[in-house]
């Protein structure tokens, strides 16, 4: 199964709302409304990608996709439905634009359009923040943003309200469109990240 313009991807599960405590499985959350975005699962495995697009993700490629592709949802008279991305239990389509990161030989790689940063712990004694506002390290990046001089580890600023949090290897990280990076302050002294 292929598709022209998008990639199928494959998950072992919807949600990811277990932890282990003491050998016991706990579930953290078991309803399915629009409150349930944090406990979907949001990293598939491409089985297939589009015919018609040149890309460098690969069949075999994990990806960091969009919260909507696995989620499940009720309809207006309360019978719940699959999302619109679902062909079978384990088999999903999803457009470019649902991809936001992929991984190759153990890195992760960005397509242009988006980038990770990793919050800041704020350093202001008298704020109540546990982060600095619009502010982070640049975690993973792409070619766009390389060919403007940004990499690794840059502190960048970016615009209100455009970091959709993600959790990363363990790393709380913000989903951030290319186009959202305001400035680049650099490779400032180590600060500490919240992570």
């Amino acid at each position: 199964m292929k598709s022209l313009y998008n990639y199928i991807i494959s998950t072992t599960n919807r949600y990811d709302n277990k932890v282990s405590i003491d050998n016991k499985e706990l579930i953290l959350n078991t309803e399915v409304t629009e409150r349930d975005y944090m406990f979907v699962n949001r990293v598939g495995t491409v089985i297939n990608v589009p015919i018609n697009i040149a890309t460098p993700i690969k069949s075999g490629d994990d990806v960091i996709i969009h919260h909507n592709v696995f989620r499940r949802w009720f309809d207006v008279r309360g019978v719940e439905r699959n999302s619109g991305s679902y062909i079978d239990e384990d088999k999903y389509i999803v457009a470019p634009d649902q991809l936001f990161a992929y991984k190759q030989n153990g890195k992760w790689h960005c397509p242009n359009m988006y980038c990770f940063v990793e919050p800041l712990e704020n350093e202001d004694i008298w704020s109540t923040e546990s982060e600095q506002k619009l502010l982070g390290k640049l975690t993973y990046t792409n070619d766009y943003l390389d060919s403007l001089g940004l990499s690794y580890g840059d502190t960048v600023g970016f615009t209100p309200d455009s970091e959709y949090e993600f959790n990363i290897d363990d790393k709380k990280l913000y989903r951030i469109l290319s186009t959202d990076i305001t400035i680049n302050y650099g490779h400032k002294k180590e600060k500490r990240t919240y992570s």
